[in-house]
């Protein structure tokens, strides 16, 4: 089950925080490996990688909750200002369920508060960017048997400093990772948790910032690879069974300039109409009901 609503902010301030739950139509917690995704994004600000909208944030059923402390850092937000939400429900399980809400928790403090003291905003990489799979721009792939790797390099729009970084992986994945392709240096490898029976359960947030650093410096004038690693042991083809993103908060450089959205541009298009019209073969995707 899929769905997407628009969503008006009440209220300026600073964002510094969110929580995904899954409910029953009573507001009683549900399994949250009931959540495929919620993807929150704004279509009026440009993405750090790509000339595309701002993604806020992605979470998943292996997502934890996620905050940064709010007297330091905060995504400035208006009253008035309009983002998209899009959730899909995955059930694989025996249980009917009805009823099901997704429920949406930000943290944020007030505009008329001296803090948080810097700005920052979200970022995200994905190994099928820039738009994905026609048509629909899915960023899932079918995973073959065996070891499959996917990757995808850019360079960011401005120098900043990221703060922290998590993502989003399926089951049988082995690894994720965020590194410098000019360099070669890893910055981020993250391993999935997993339950008793073997599937992802988490992906754990790392956060960079230390009382002498607030995070790891990224320039426009090197390269960044995102790169995820499955091993498929089942023995036969798993359709659209991977998914490999990355996503994190970055702090721009002071007097560093955003480069402002060019809504005629090609990829900004392509992903906007994407956002508003899901691909409808998602809803064929094993266990998505």
């Amino acid at each position: 089950m899929s769905r997407l609503v628009a969503v008006v902010l009440p209220v300026s301030g600073s964002l510094s925080g969110f929580r995904v739950e899954v409910v029953d139509s009573a507001g009683r917690p549900l399994p949250q490996r009931l959540l495929h995704h919620l993807n929150l994004s704004d279509p009026g600000r440009r993405e750090l990688f790509l000339p595309i909208g701002l993604h806020i944030f992605a979470a998943s059923k292996e997502t934890p909750a996620a905050t940064v402390p709010w007297l330091l850092f905060g995504l400035p937000v208006t009253e008035g200002q309009r983002f998209i939400a899009s959730a899909m429900l995955s059930n694989s399980t025996p249980t009917n369920y009805r009823g099901i809400r997704v429920r949406l928790l930000l943290s944020y403090t007030p505009a008329n508060r001296p803090w948080p003291l810097f700005r920052a905003y979200p970022w995200v990489m994905d190994v099928l960017f820039p738009v994905g799979h026609p048509p629909g721009g899915s960023k899932a792939f079918d995973l073959p048997p065996g070891r499959t790797t996917r990757s995808w390099v850019s360079s960011p729009a401005v120098p900043g400093t990221i703060v922290g970084m998590g993502g989003h992986i399926h089951d049988y994945g082995v690894g994720l990772e965020f590194a410098d392709s000019t360099t070669g240096e890893v910055i981020w490898h993250g391993v999935p948790v997993r339950d008793s029976a073997g599937l992802v359960s988490s992906l754990p947030v790392t956060r960079f910032y230390r009382w002498y650093r607030f995070g790891i410096h990224i320039t426009p004038t090197h390269r960044y690879r995102v790169s995820v690693v499955y091993d498929n042991p089942t023995g036969h083809p798993i359709p659209n069974g991977g998914m490999g993103a990355v996503a994190g908060l970055f702090m721009p450089d002071r007097g560093a300039t955003w480069p402002p959205l060019d809504p005629n541009d090609p990829d900004y298009r392509r992903d906007l109409l994407d956002t508003l019209h899901p691909a409808e073969e998602m809803m064929d995707m094993p266990g998505h009901h």
